[in-house]
């Protein structure tokens, strides 16, 4: 069996998002929820082109495929756009973000501050 390959930490990439999930989801009394949005990994973001989506996959699943028993649809009550987690057995599978300000990718500004990175391509 192959190594589950490692994927960077959504607060490392997007911390805004992570701290915002985390009052969302205390908000509605998810309290496991909220403890595990500081532990969500960046799988996958949306590759579907639409520009007012900007989901993420936080757990490996095939794409396109049923979540199957377990699964439930939580909407939160963001005060911009739309989230909403798709979890299987209080485990965030996906964030389904929609119309919200762009996400800002906190490893892009760090580069950018520390003045590192190779060439643009």
């Amino acid at each position: 069996m192959e190594p589950e390959p490692e994927y960077p930490m959504v607060r490392d990439v997007f911390p805004e998002l992570v701290d915002d999930l985390g009052a969302l989801l205390e908000a509605e009394g998810e309290q496991e929820l909220a403890v595990g949005a500081r532990e969500l990994c960046l799988v996958a973001q949306c590759d579907c082109g639409d520009d007012f989506c900007q989901g993420l996959r936080t757990a490996p699943h095939p794409p396109g495929r049923p979540y199957g028993p377990g699964h439930r649809c939580l909407p939160l009550p963001a005060t911009s756009g739309t989230v909403v987690l798709d979890v299987v057995s209080d485990r965030s599978m996906y964030v389904e973000l929609i119309d919200r300000p762009p996400l800002r990718d906190a490893r892009r500004r760090e580069t950018a501050e520390t003045g590192q990175g190779g060439a643009a391509h």
